[in-house]
Protein backbone atom coordinates (compact mmCIF):
# COMPACT_ATOMS: atom_id res chain seq x y z
CA UNK A 1 0.00 0.00 0.00
CA UNK A 2 1.21 3.52 -0.80
CA UNK A 3 0.45 6.72 1.07
CA UNK A 4 -0.04 9.83 -1.05
CA UNK A 5 1.41 12.61 1.06
CA UNK A 6 1.43 16.34 0.53
CA UNK A 7 5.13 16.87 -0.06
CA UNK A 8 7.35 19.89 -0.62
CA UNK A 9 6.77 20.81 -4.26
CA UNK A 10 9.45 23.49 -4.18
CA UNK A 11 9.78 27.15 -3.15
CA UNK A 12 9.52 26.19 0.54
CA UNK A 13 5.78 25.52 0.32
CA UNK A 14 4.42 23.99 3.53
CA UNK A 15 0.65 24.09 3.12
CA UNK A 16 -1.93 23.62 0.42
CA UNK A 17 -5.64 23.41 -0.27
CA UNK A 18 -7.41 20.47 -1.89
CA UNK A 19 -9.22 22.03 -4.85
CA UNK A 20 -10.65 18.98 -6.61
CA UNK A 21 -10.35 15.21 -6.71
CA UNK A 22 -10.00 14.05 -10.31
CA UNK A 23 -11.13 10.51 -9.43
CA UNK A 24 -13.88 9.14 -7.22
CA UNK A 25 -13.16 7.60 -3.83
CA UNK A 26 -12.70 3.88 -4.47
CA UNK A 27 -11.63 4.29 -8.09
CA UNK A 28 -8.95 2.13 -9.68
CA UNK A 29 -6.00 4.24 -10.85
CA UNK A 30 -2.69 3.73 -12.63
CA UNK A 31 0.69 4.90 -11.40
CA UNK A 32 1.44 8.52 -12.42
CA UNK A 33 -2.23 9.18 -13.26
CA UNK A 34 -3.21 12.67 -12.02
CA UNK A 35 -5.77 12.16 -9.26
CA UNK A 36 -6.05 15.41 -7.29
CA UNK A 37 -5.54 19.15 -7.76
CA UNK A 38 -3.87 20.95 -4.88
CA UNK A 39 -3.62 24.73 -4.66
CA UNK A 40 -0.35 26.03 -3.20
CA UNK A 41 1.04 29.51 -2.70
CA UNK A 42 2.33 29.52 -6.26
CA UNK A 43 0.08 27.40 -8.44
CA UNK A 44 -2.52 24.68 -8.71
CA UNK A 45 -0.66 21.40 -9.17
CA UNK A 46 -1.99 18.03 -10.26
CA UNK A 47 -0.65 15.27 -8.01
CA UNK A 48 -0.21 11.83 -9.59
CA UNK A 49 -0.90 8.43 -8.05
CA UNK A 50 2.27 6.85 -6.57
CA UNK A 51 1.22 3.33 -7.67
CA UNK A 52 -1.46 1.20 -9.30
CA UNK A 53 -4.42 0.36 -7.11
CA UNK A 54 -7.65 1.54 -5.54
CA UNK A 55 -7.90 5.05 -4.06
CA UNK A 56 -9.05 5.81 -0.54
CA UNK A 57 -9.44 9.57 -0.13
CA UNK A 58 -8.19 10.87 3.23
CA UNK A 59 -8.64 14.63 2.73
CA UNK A 60 -11.88 15.95 1.30
CA UNK A 61 -12.07 18.61 -1.39
CA UNK A 62 -12.02 22.20 -0.13
CA UNK A 63 -9.86 21.41 2.90
CA UNK A 64 -6.38 22.57 3.90
CA UNK A 65 -3.40 20.21 4.11
CA UNK A 66 0.10 20.63 5.48
CA UNK A 67 3.51 19.24 4.67
CA UNK A 68 3.59 15.51 5.42
CA UNK A 69 -0.18 15.02 5.61
CA UNK A 70 -1.52 11.85 3.98
CA UNK A 71 -4.23 12.90 1.55
CA UNK A 72 -4.98 9.46 0.10
CA UNK A 73 -4.03 5.79 0.19
CA UNK A 74 -3.44 3.57 -2.84
CA UNK A 75 -3.67 -0.18 -2.38
CA UNK A 76 -5.70 -3.37 -2.58
CA UNK A 77 -9.15 -3.87 -1.03
CA UNK A 78 -7.58 -5.81 1.86
CA UNK A 79 -4.96 -3.15 2.57
CA UNK A 80 -7.47 -0.30 2.47
CA UNK A 81 -9.93 -2.16 4.68
CA UNK A 82 -7.31 -2.27 7.41
CA UNK A 83 -7.15 1.53 7.59
CA UNK A 84 -9.29 2.89 10.35
CA UNK A 85 -10.92 6.32 10.45
CA UNK A 86 -8.69 9.33 11.20
CA UNK A 87 -5.57 7.21 10.83
CA UNK A 88 -3.59 9.70 8.80
CA UNK A 89 -0.27 10.80 10.32
CA UNK A 90 -0.21 14.47 11.23
CA UNK A 91 2.64 16.81 10.42
CA UNK A 92 4.21 17.90 13.68
CA UNK A 93 5.90 20.86 12.02
CA UNK A 94 2.61 22.21 10.78
CA UNK A 95 0.63 21.82 13.98
CA UNK A 96 1.08 22.80 17.59
CA UNK A 97 0.68 19.98 20.18
CA UNK A 98 -2.92 19.01 20.94
CA UNK A 99 -4.33 21.17 23.68
CA UNK A 100 -7.25 20.89 26.05
CA UNK A 101 -9.34 24.02 25.60
CA UNK A 102 -11.81 24.82 28.32
CA UNK A 103 -15.34 25.47 27.14
CA UNK A 104 -16.43 29.05 27.73
CA UNK A 105 -20.05 29.83 28.56
CA UNK A 106 -21.74 31.64 25.69
CA UNK A 107 -25.35 32.63 25.24
CA UNK A 108 -25.26 31.16 21.73
CA UNK A 109 -23.68 27.82 22.68
CA UNK A 110 -24.18 25.00 25.14
CA UNK A 111 -21.50 24.32 27.72
CA UNK A 112 -19.48 21.34 26.56
CA UNK A 113 -16.95 18.95 27.97
CA UNK A 114 -13.36 19.87 26.99
CA UNK A 115 -11.94 17.75 24.20
CA UNK A 116 -8.78 17.50 22.10
CA UNK A 117 -8.71 20.24 19.46
CA UNK A 118 -6.68 19.81 16.30
CA UNK A 119 -5.99 23.22 14.80
CA UNK A 120 -3.03 25.30 13.72
CA UNK A 121 -2.08 28.44 15.67
CA UNK A 122 -3.43 30.66 12.89
CA UNK A 123 -6.82 28.93 13.04
CA UNK A 124 -6.94 29.27 16.83
CA UNK A 125 -6.11 32.96 16.50
CA UNK A 126 -8.91 33.44 13.96
CA UNK A 127 -11.35 31.73 16.31
CA UNK A 128 -10.38 34.09 19.14
CA UNK A 129 -10.72 37.14 16.88
CA UNK A 130 -14.20 36.10 15.75
CA UNK A 131 -15.35 35.04 19.23
CA UNK A 132 -15.80 31.40 18.22
CA UNK A 133 -15.52 28.69 20.88
CA UNK A 134 -13.25 26.35 18.95
CA UNK A 135 -14.14 23.38 21.17
CA UNK A 136 -17.63 23.10 19.68
CA UNK A 137 -16.51 23.40 16.06
CA UNK A 138 -16.42 20.23 13.99
CA UNK A 139 -13.27 19.97 11.91
CA UNK A 140 -13.50 19.11 8.22
CA UNK A 141 -9.76 18.71 7.68
CA UNK A 142 -7.66 15.53 7.79
CA UNK A 143 -8.07 13.62 11.08
CA UNK A 144 -10.77 16.08 12.12
CA UNK A 145 -8.48 19.12 12.02
CA UNK A 146 -10.30 22.45 12.23
CA UNK A 147 -9.67 24.77 9.29
CA UNK A 148 -10.18 28.51 8.78
CA UNK A 149 -13.22 27.69 6.66
CA UNK A 150 -14.72 25.76 9.58
CA UNK A 151 -14.34 28.83 11.82
CA UNK A 152 -15.87 31.08 9.17
CA UNK A 153 -18.78 28.69 8.70
CA UNK A 154 -19.34 28.60 12.46
CA UNK A 155 -19.86 32.37 12.53
CA UNK A 156 -22.47 32.08 9.78
CA UNK A 157 -24.43 29.16 11.23
CA UNK A 158 -24.72 30.17 14.89
CA UNK A 159 -23.94 33.88 14.82
CA UNK A 160 -20.78 33.65 16.90
CA UNK A 161 -19.13 36.80 15.58
CA UNK A 162 -19.43 39.60 18.17
CA UNK A 163 -21.11 42.84 17.14
CA UNK A 164 -17.87 44.78 17.65
CA UNK A 165 -16.36 42.86 14.72
CA UNK A 166 -19.03 44.05 12.29
CA UNK A 167 -19.92 47.41 10.83
CA UNK A 168 -23.68 47.69 11.16
CA UNK A 169 -26.06 49.83 9.16
CA UNK A 170 -27.69 52.45 11.40
CA UNK A 171 -31.25 51.58 12.30
CA UNK A 172 -30.92 47.90 11.39
CA UNK A 173 -29.65 44.79 13.03
CA UNK A 174 -28.08 43.42 9.84
CA UNK A 175 -24.32 43.24 9.42
CA UNK A 176 -23.05 45.16 6.38
CA UNK A 177 -19.65 43.49 6.11
CA UNK A 178 -18.44 40.07 5.08
CA UNK A 179 -15.22 38.31 6.00
CA UNK A 180 -13.57 36.39 3.16
CA UNK A 181 -10.60 34.14 4.00
CA UNK A 182 -7.56 34.67 1.78
CA UNK A 183 -6.82 31.91 -0.70
CA UNK A 184 -3.37 30.34 -0.74
CA UNK A 185 -2.56 32.50 -3.75
CA UNK A 186 -3.62 35.75 -2.12
CA UNK A 187 -1.61 34.86 0.99
CA UNK A 188 1.44 34.42 -1.22
CA UNK A 189 0.76 37.72 -2.99
CA UNK A 190 0.40 39.45 0.38
CA UNK A 191 3.77 38.12 1.58
CA UNK A 192 5.48 39.12 -1.67
CA UNK A 193 4.01 42.62 -1.54
CA UNK A 194 5.14 43.04 2.06
CA UNK A 195 8.68 42.12 1.00
CA UNK A 196 8.45 44.42 -2.00
CA UNK A 197 7.32 47.33 0.15
CA UNK A 198 10.55 47.09 2.17
CA UNK A 199 12.60 47.91 -0.94
CA UNK A 200 13.74 51.56 -1.09
CA UNK A 201 12.37 52.23 -4.54
CA UNK A 202 12.37 55.07 -6.99
CA UNK A 203 10.49 55.43 -10.28
CA UNK A 204 11.45 56.69 -13.70
CA UNK A 205 8.61 57.56 -16.10
CA UNK A 206 8.65 58.51 -19.77
CA UNK A 207 6.43 58.61 -22.87
CA UNK A 208 7.64 57.27 -26.21
CA UNK A 209 6.57 57.56 -29.83
CA UNK A 210 4.76 54.26 -30.43
CA UNK A 211 3.87 54.81 -34.09
CA UNK A 212 6.77 52.70 -35.49
CA UNK A 213 5.96 49.90 -33.04
CA UNK A 214 2.24 50.10 -33.83
CA UNK A 215 2.89 49.87 -37.57
CA UNK A 216 5.33 46.96 -37.20
CA UNK A 217 2.85 44.95 -35.16
CA UNK A 218 0.13 45.62 -37.75
CA UNK A 219 2.48 44.55 -40.54
CA UNK A 220 3.28 41.25 -38.83
CA UNK A 221 -0.27 40.28 -38.04
CA UNK A 222 -1.96 37.80 -40.34
CA UNK A 223 -4.65 35.11 -40.15
CA UNK A 224 -2.36 32.81 -38.15
CA UNK A 225 -0.84 35.41 -35.82
CA UNK A 226 -3.58 38.00 -35.29
CA UNK A 227 -4.13 36.98 -31.67
CA UNK A 228 -0.47 36.36 -30.85
CA UNK A 229 1.62 39.15 -32.34
CA UNK A 230 1.21 42.14 -30.03
CA UNK A 231 3.51 44.92 -28.83
CA UNK A 232 4.68 42.82 -25.87
CA UNK A 233 7.16 40.49 -27.69
CA UNK A 234 8.85 43.54 -29.23
CA UNK A 235 9.04 45.25 -25.84
CA UNK A 236 10.62 42.09 -24.40
CA UNK A 237 13.28 42.00 -27.14
CA UNK A 238 14.04 45.73 -26.79
CA UNK A 239 14.26 45.40 -23.01
CA UNK A 240 16.71 42.51 -23.24
CA UNK A 241 19.04 44.50 -25.49
CA UNK A 242 18.86 47.45 -23.09
CA UNK A 243 19.55 45.12 -20.14
CA UNK A 244 22.71 43.90 -21.86
CA UNK A 245 23.93 47.52 -21.82
CA UNK A 246 22.77 47.99 -18.21
CA UNK A 247 23.43 44.61 -16.52
CA UNK A 248 22.75 45.80 -12.96
CA UNK A 249 19.03 45.70 -13.77
CA UNK A 250 19.13 42.02 -14.80
CA UNK A 251 20.08 41.03 -11.29
CA UNK A 252 18.94 40.33 -7.76
CA UNK A 253 19.90 41.88 -4.46
CA UNK A 254 21.24 39.62 -1.70
CA UNK A 255 20.56 41.61 1.46
CA UNK A 256 22.22 39.04 3.73
CA UNK A 257 25.62 39.41 2.03
CA UNK A 258 25.10 42.95 0.65
CA UNK A 259 25.85 41.66 -2.84
CA UNK A 260 24.37 42.27 -6.27
CA UNK A 261 23.94 39.00 -8.14
CA UNK A 262 24.26 39.68 -11.87
CA UNK A 263 22.39 37.21 -14.08
CA UNK A 264 24.04 36.12 -17.32
CA UNK A 265 20.74 34.84 -18.72
CA UNK A 266 17.47 36.60 -19.53
CA UNK A 267 14.33 35.07 -18.03
CA UNK A 268 11.63 37.69 -18.47
CA UNK A 269 8.78 37.55 -15.97
CA UNK A 270 5.34 38.72 -17.11
CA UNK A 271 2.76 39.77 -14.55
CA UNK A 272 -0.44 37.96 -15.55
CA UNK A 273 -3.97 38.31 -14.23
CA UNK A 274 -5.65 35.12 -13.03
CA UNK A 275 -8.99 34.33 -11.41
CA UNK A 276 -7.47 34.47 -7.92
CA UNK A 277 -4.79 37.13 -8.23
CA UNK A 278 -1.67 38.26 -10.00
CA UNK A 279 0.91 35.68 -11.03
CA UNK A 280 4.28 36.07 -12.71
CA UNK A 281 4.90 33.67 -15.59
CA UNK A 282 8.37 33.43 -17.07
CA UNK A 283 9.71 33.37 -20.63
CA UNK A 284 12.95 31.40 -20.10
CA UNK A 285 16.02 32.37 -22.15
CA UNK A 286 13.98 34.98 -24.00
CA UNK A 287 17.10 36.42 -25.65
CA UNK A 288 17.44 33.21 -27.67
CA UNK A 289 13.83 33.22 -28.94
CA UNK A 290 12.25 34.94 -31.91
CA UNK A 291 9.32 37.34 -31.83
CA UNK A 292 7.01 34.57 -33.05
CA UNK A 293 8.33 32.09 -30.48
CA UNK A 294 7.88 34.58 -27.65
CA UNK A 295 4.38 35.47 -28.85
CA UNK A 296 3.42 31.79 -29.03
CA UNK A 297 4.79 31.12 -25.55
CA UNK A 298 2.94 34.10 -24.08
CA UNK A 299 -0.32 32.78 -25.55
CA UNK A 300 0.35 29.27 -24.18
CA UNK A 301 1.15 30.58 -20.69
CA UNK A 302 -1.96 32.76 -20.73
CA UNK A 303 -4.10 29.75 -21.62
CA UNK A 304 -2.56 27.75 -18.78
CA UNK A 305 -3.22 30.57 -16.30
CA UNK A 306 -6.85 30.76 -17.45
CA UNK A 307 -7.26 27.00 -17.09
CA UNK A 308 -5.40 26.76 -13.75
CA UNK A 309 -2.82 24.48 -15.38
CA UNK A 310 0.29 26.59 -14.83
CA UNK A 311 3.27 24.76 -13.30
CA UNK A 312 5.70 26.01 -10.66
CA UNK A 313 8.59 25.79 -13.12
CA UNK A 314 6.77 28.21 -15.44
CA UNK A 315 6.61 30.80 -12.64
CA UNK A 316 10.12 30.73 -11.18
CA UNK A 317 13.62 32.07 -11.87
CA UNK A 318 12.70 35.37 -13.53
CA UNK A 319 15.53 37.91 -13.78
CA UNK A 320 13.50 41.00 -14.80
CA UNK A 321 9.73 41.50 -14.80
CA UNK A 322 7.39 43.40 -17.14
CA UNK A 323 3.81 44.21 -16.20
CA UNK A 324 1.59 45.00 -19.18
CA UNK A 325 -0.99 47.29 -17.62
CA UNK A 326 -2.16 48.44 -21.03
CA UNK A 327 -3.49 44.98 -21.85
CA UNK A 328 -6.23 45.58 -19.26
CA UNK A 329 -7.50 48.51 -21.32
CA UNK A 330 -6.53 51.37 -19.02
CA UNK A 331 -3.82 53.07 -17.06
CA UNK A 332 -1.78 56.11 -18.06
CA UNK A 333 1.15 55.92 -15.62
CA UNK A 334 1.71 53.74 -12.58
CA UNK A 335 4.25 52.72 -9.94
CA UNK A 336 4.66 48.94 -10.34
CA UNK A 337 5.69 46.88 -7.32
CA UNK A 338 9.13 45.29 -7.68
CA UNK A 339 9.14 41.48 -7.73
CA UNK A 340 11.72 40.65 -5.02
CA UNK A 341 14.58 39.83 -5.09
CA UNK A 342 14.73 41.41 -8.55
CA UNK A 343 16.10 44.93 -8.99
CA UNK A 344 13.44 46.49 -11.21
CA UNK A 345 10.11 46.12 -12.98
CA UNK A 346 8.89 47.80 -16.17
CA UNK A 347 5.30 48.98 -16.42
CA UNK A 348 3.84 49.13 -19.96
CA UNK A 349 0.69 51.18 -20.38
CA UNK A 350 -1.98 51.71 -23.02
CA UNK A 351 -0.99 53.08 -26.43
CA UNK A 352 -3.21 56.08 -27.06
CA UNK A 353 -3.83 58.48 -29.91
CA UNK A 354 -2.46 61.90 -29.00
CA UNK A 355 -1.46 65.16 -30.74
CA UNK A 356 2.24 65.26 -31.58
CA UNK A 357 4.48 67.72 -33.38
CA UNK A 358 6.63 66.46 -36.25
CA UNK A 359 8.78 68.84 -38.31
CA UNK A 360 6.80 71.78 -36.96
CA UNK A 361 3.43 70.30 -37.92
CA UNK A 362 0.72 69.06 -35.56
CA UNK A 363 -0.57 65.58 -36.30
CA UNK A 364 -2.18 62.59 -34.62
CA UNK A 365 0.39 60.23 -33.18
CA UNK A 366 0.49 57.22 -30.92
CA UNK A 367 2.13 57.51 -27.50
CA UNK A 368 3.15 54.78 -25.06
CA UNK A 369 3.81 55.67 -21.40
CA UNK A 370 6.40 53.55 -19.54
CA UNK A 371 7.23 53.33 -15.83
CA UNK A 372 10.34 51.76 -14.31
CA UNK A 373 10.37 51.02 -10.57
CA UNK A 374 13.88 50.22 -9.36
CA UNK A 375 15.77 49.31 -6.19
CA UNK A 376 17.74 52.43 -5.23
CA UNK A 377 20.17 50.35 -3.17
CA UNK A 378 21.46 48.81 -6.39
CA UNK A 379 21.03 51.44 -9.12
CA UNK A 380 20.59 55.19 -9.31
CA UNK A 381 18.26 57.47 -11.23
CA UNK A 382 20.81 58.07 -13.97
CA UNK A 383 21.07 54.31 -14.52
CA UNK A 384 17.29 54.07 -14.79
CA UNK A 385 17.17 56.83 -17.41
CA UNK A 386 19.84 55.01 -19.44
CA UNK A 387 17.85 51.78 -19.35
CA UNK A 388 14.61 53.52 -20.32
CA UNK A 389 16.34 55.40 -23.13
CA UNK A 390 17.79 52.13 -24.40
CA UNK A 391 14.35 50.50 -24.47
CA UNK A 392 12.61 53.45 -26.13
CA UNK A 393 15.37 54.02 -28.67
CA UNK A 394 14.93 50.50 -30.00
CA UNK A 395 11.13 50.56 -29.98
CA UNK A 396 11.15 53.81 -31.95
CA UNK A 397 13.67 52.44 -34.48
CA UNK A 398 12.05 50.93 -37.59
CA UNK A 399 15.26 49.07 -38.47
CA UNK A 400 15.48 47.43 -35.05
CA UNK A 401 11.84 46.39 -35.12
CA UNK A 402 12.11 45.03 -38.64
CA UNK A 403 15.24 43.03 -37.74
CA UNK A 404 13.49 41.07 -34.99
CA UNK A 405 12.38 37.74 -36.41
Amino acid sequence: MKELKFVDVGEGITEGHIRKWLVLDGSIVKEDQPIVRVETDKAIVEVPAPADGKVKVNAKADTDVHLGDTIAYIGTDEELAAIGPQSAPRSASAMEPPAQEAAQPDVNQPTVVPREVLATPSVRKLARELGVNIVVVTGSGPAGRITEADIQNATKTVGMAPASQELRTPGTGNASTERIPLTQMRKAIARTMEESWKIPRAVSMDIMNAMPLYKEVARRQGPETAKRITVLPFIIKATIEALKENPAFNASYDAASSEIVLKKYYNIGLAAESSDGLRVVVIKNADKKSITEIATEIKALHDKISGNRISLDEMRDSTFTITNIGSLGGGYLSVPMINPPEVAILGVHLIKDAPVVENGALKVGKLLPLSLSFDHRVVDGADAVKLMNGIMRRLEDKNFLNSQI
